[in-house]
């Protein structure tokens, strides 16, 4: 599996300002000590995978009886995809490249350029976000 952006740095986009207009197929986690290191998925249809014998089958449900009944949108914390990062960096965004170092991301705000590197693509995209953002 993929890395995905740490929720550090998913609080520290929402604390820059950056706002979450839920939508499907966006991930997120809650923020509560039970729920540590869950992730979510925002979905029209739950499915599960059930296997019988040697069959596997998906099951498209509504609702499953253990699920949450809700939860307020604070308690929501966003992690945010690379296309998501990308399009909230819009027009700023020059470049992204593969670096000794990681990933580095390249933004131009007010005439000037600056890069920022991360190991994790998602995390480098959100460093250069979280800059311009509160800028």
């Amino acid at each position: 599996m993929a890395a995905m952006l740490r929720v550090e740095t998913a609080r520290a986009i929402a604390a820059a300002g950056v706002l979450w207009e839920p939508v499907a197929g966006d991930r997120f986690t809650i923020a509560q000590d039970e729920l540590a290191g869950q992730i979510f998925w925002i979905s029209d249809l739950t499915i599960e995978v059930h296997h019988y014998q040697d069959q596997t089958i998906l099951g498209f449900n509504g609702t499953t009886e253990w699920a949450l009944d809700s939860v307020p949108l604070e308690v929501a914390i966003w992690l945010p995809r690379e296309d998501q990062l990308r399009a909230l960096l819009g027009e700023r965004l020059e470049t992204l490249r593969r670096t000794d170092e990681g990933w580095e991301v390249t933004v131009r705000t007010g005439g000037q350029r600056t890069a920022y590197v991360q190991k994790d693509v998602e995390e480098a995209y959100a460093a250069a976000l979280i800059a311009v953002a509160t800028i």
